[in-house]
């Protein structure tokens, strides 16, 4: 794996689940039964795949650190992490299993999600890695919150940028947001973190975090930054698989603020691979590369970039023109 020189990597720390996904007609219904169909097992879990966008689709020097049991489920997510030039920083738990998540992914690309954490719920403060030569800490919240925020809290106060994706979204403790540079949200954690529904203009208000990334599926993302916004238009494409699309966008944004390239050019790369990621199965095996992403992004600019499509955004986040 390249290096990059020194403040220029991006350290993930967070989740490693294997994932268990099965096809269906339709997301089964509360006590309903549903016939599924193919059947595979795929490399996930938010860290796991956040790291594997940085590296793949945004072309950072990346590390991570996780936990994984001792077990055959650890074996495949290794191989998947190393795979796409992830340094590893593992913490063995004997006796507890490699996390998991259960996934029903039905044919209109929605999906149903279970997880059961499992050895993720072992990463401890003392097992944060030297930050030499780390630009920006990337962290989730599929890990135990006092860990993310002793991560957050170190990380500051070693002059390294963080960024939180707050998902799956839960209470975040006082003081956590103050650590935090950039936080990426979408629109239904928006809602939980602060307590506004359906506007999300007024939402951010609520947040002094300088910077605020709410994506919005197939609509695209809005972003405040010291009190400015900035919109991207979805890129189109046919969805096959949304499992790991915010995933990829959280690692290919973060991957692009190490590289130093300024909000919006960072919104748009992150977008075009998060769209590209739906079109195909697994979360990490759906992830694209680097130049597969300039090229998607050079045939679909004008498609993403004009003046309706930026109008129609702004009036949904409750902007004025």
């Amino acid at each position: 794996m390249n290096h990059a020189p020194s403040r220029s990597g991006v350290l993930v720390a967070g989740s490693a689940n294997l994932d268990f996904v099965v096809r269906a007609a339709h997301v089964p219904a509360p006590g309903e039964t549903v016939l599924g169909r193919e059947f595979a097992t795929f490399p996930g879990g938010k860290g796991a795949n956040q790291a594997v966008a940085c590296a793949r689709a945004g072309g950072a020097a990346t590390s991570m650190l996780l936990a994984l049991g001792e077990d055959p489920y650890a074996q495949q997510l290794e191989a998947s992490l190393r795979g796409a030039g992830v340094e590893l920083h593992i913490v063995r738990t004997p006796g507890v299993a490699t996390g998991t998540a259960f996934i029903c992914l039905a044919d209109d690309a929605e999906n149903a999600i279970t997880v059961a954490p499992g050895a993720n719920n072992k990463l401890r403060a003392e097992h944060l890695p030297a930050l030499a030569g780390v630009s920006h800490l990337l962290l989730q919240l599929e890990t135990p919150m006092e860990t993310v925020m002793a991560y957050a809290v170190a990380a500051h106060a070693a002059g390294v940028s963080v960024v939180l994706n707050a998902a799956p979204a839960r209470e975040l403790p006082t003081g956590l947001l103050d650590a935090v540079a950039v936080l990426i949200v979408n629109e239904g954690e928006l809602a939980t973190i602060t307590g506004v529904h359906g506007n999300i203009a007024a939402a951010l208000k609520h947040l002094c975090v300088p910077c605020v990334i709410v994506t919005l599926g197939a609509r695209g993302a809005c972003a405040r930054a010291q009190g400015k916004f900035h919109l991207q238009a979805a890129y189109r494409v046919d969805p096959v698989d949304t499992t790991g699309a915010g995933d990829t966008f959280c690692g290919a944004f973060t991957a692009a603020l190490g590289a130093g390239l300024d909000l919006p050019t960072a919104l748009a790369r992150a977008s075009a691979a998060g769209a590209l990621a739906t079109t195909r199965l697994g979360a990490q095996t759906g992830v694209p590369g680097y130049d597969e992403i300039e090229t998607f992004m050079r045939s679909r600019a004008a498609r993403t970039n004009n003046v309706a499509a930026q109008r129609e955004l702004a009036a949904y986040c409750g902007l004025k023109d």
